[in-house]
């Protein structure tokens, strides 16, 4: 079916009369009859109520003097706004109109640009205008390869490590452990068995019965972004088309680092996200996105009547010995075709959003991160006037030194990259879980830990996991 909103003539009488309006013709716009745009996100919580904050501020001002109107709807859930978008572009019975802009990231938008129903807003940047955003998040965008922008950057995060400082400095002091030693992929391991013997050590009358240090949030980037830290690209996309890359000595590396450390103990996963688990002090570390910090909770709940207070410190996220990636993940902003009026209005107020002083707003009340060039600097940030509480001050102090110290990485789009995506997500972390279980329960009946994970140590397992990892891969490069 056809998308609800417009239709494939409209679409290319559109873009011709975007096209010389960009070029610097009369605005269609007119403030004595404002055009009306609609935006669709993701964002809950503190996040929603900055973007609203904002979209309200450009209504009164800019929008009112040059006649825009933004509404700014939230679909919930980064699921749900994907399935609402594509409901709504396939014109399915009871969805919405197409919005005239949605956030996305790469997987979604390509699919609704093979829909031929993304905008490429290239003409309506100036090169100054284009050179402002930080390099790596236009690319994104740039499905084709021909220096089109089909994902407007807007609010960027990444990966960090975020510690309970409270109980790390318990362990510190007792062991001389010290954040150096988690510089790296290699040294966290190692500190988590650490910490696992140290814990273990305090009940001597219990054998084994040490505690997690570590948790990690969206196992996908781990796979992903550590085996480019280890030399392998897995997925290799050239004209929309993949290869699939996953290197058998990388993976086994990924998994001695998360598998091994996980069905021993040293690593945990129980809630929802890993900030849960910092809740219940089921961990006392994790790895997770700098938009997600927010949640990082004040206090451990030892039961329902007793908790501790906790203060939280933020380091960046450890990488593979040697390597110089890092995660470039949140999604940005996609603008559909339509009425000239409506996508001239909608380049406005994405252009308005990303000015310095709103972006580095944004990013103090959200915690992401600005996506200029001269916005991602804590100079700048500091010298803003936004209030920064000191939590965020440590997310955005280690946020922008990770993005001006590292090449920023994220996978290109390709067709069903979502699916394939979900195989890294949960091929090792839901295989992992399972065998610890399993031997949880041998424990239970008596066996050490060491009897109790052997034959989970061994390279058989590991083998045929990776067979049936690599072939379930594979399906989607064909």
């Amino acid at each position: 079916m056809k998308p609800k909103k417009k239709t494939i003539l409209l679409c290319a009488v559109c873009t011709l009369g975007l096209v010389l309006s960009a070029c610097g013709n009369k605005s269609p716009l007119d403030p004595k009859n404002p055009t009306k745009i609609t935006v669709w996100t993701y964002y809950n919580g503190d996040q929603l109520s900055a973007f609203d904050s904002l979209v309200e501020e450009f209504n009164e001002s800019v929008g009112a003097q040059k006649g825009i109107i933004v509404k700014s709807v939230s679909q919930g859930s980064v699921n749900d706004l994907e399935t609402n978008v594509l409901a709504a572009v396939q014109g399915e019975v009871g969805a919405d109109e197409v919005p005239n802009i949605f956030m996305a990231y790469a997987d979604t938008a390509y699919a609704v640009d093979q829909m031929g129903q993304v905008m490429d807003l290239k003409d309506y940047l100036s090169e100054e205008e284009k050179d402002a955003y930080i390099d790596s998040y236009l690319k994104e965008g740039d499905f084709a390869g021909t220096g089109e922008i089909k994902i407007f950057p807007t609010a960027k995060s990444l990966e960090m490590l975020v510690i309970n400082k409270t109980d790390w400095d318990a362990f510190a002091a007792a062991t001389g452990a010290s954040y150096a030693d988690m510089a790296d992929m290699e040294g966290l391991t190692a500190t988590a068995e650490k910490y696992f013997e140290w814990t273990d050590s305090l009940t001597p009358d219990v054998q084994d019965d040490g505690k997690a240090l570590f948790g990690r949030d969206a196992m996908a980037n781990y796979m992903l972004i550590g085996s480019m830290q280890l030399g392998q690209e897995i997925f290799q996309v050239s004209d929309g088309k993949v290869t699939i890359n996953f290197d058998k000595s990388v993976a086994r590396k990924l998994w001695d680092n998360y598998y091994i450390p996980f069905i021993k103990g040293h690593f945990a996963a129980t809630g929802r996200f890993r900030s849960d688990d910092i809740k219940t002090g089921n961990i006392i570390a994790y790895v997770g996105s700098s938009s997600g910090v927010s949640f990082f909770p004040e206090a451990v709940n030892i039961s329902d009547s007793e908790s501790y207070p906790i203060e939280m410190d933020v380091l960046p996220c450890p990488k593979f010995a040697g390597g110089d990636y890092a995660v470039q993940q949140g999604a940005g902003m996609v603008v559909t075709k339509g009425e000239e009026a409506e996508i001239y209005a909608s380049v406005e107020f994405l252009k308005w959003f990303t000015a310095d002083e709103r972006n580095i707003k944004f990013s103090v009340d959200s915690g992401y991160l600005p996506v200029t060039k001269t916005a991602n600097n804590m100079d700048a940030i500091a010298g803003s006037g936004a209030e920064i509480k000191d939590g965020m001050k440590k997310v955005l102090t280690v946020g922008v030194d990770t993005v001006n110290g590292n090449e920023l990485y994220t996978t290109k789009a390709f067709e069903n990259g979502g699916k394939a995506r979900n195989i890294l997500e949960y091929a090792m972390s839901d295989k992992a879980a399972a065998d610890r279980e399993i031997v949880v329960q041998k424990m239970a009946q008596g066996l050490r830990l060491e009897e109790s994970v052997a034959e989970f140590e061994l390279d058989d397992n590991f083998d045929a996991w990776y067979e049936e990892t690599l072939q379930r891969l594979q399906e989607y490069a064909q």
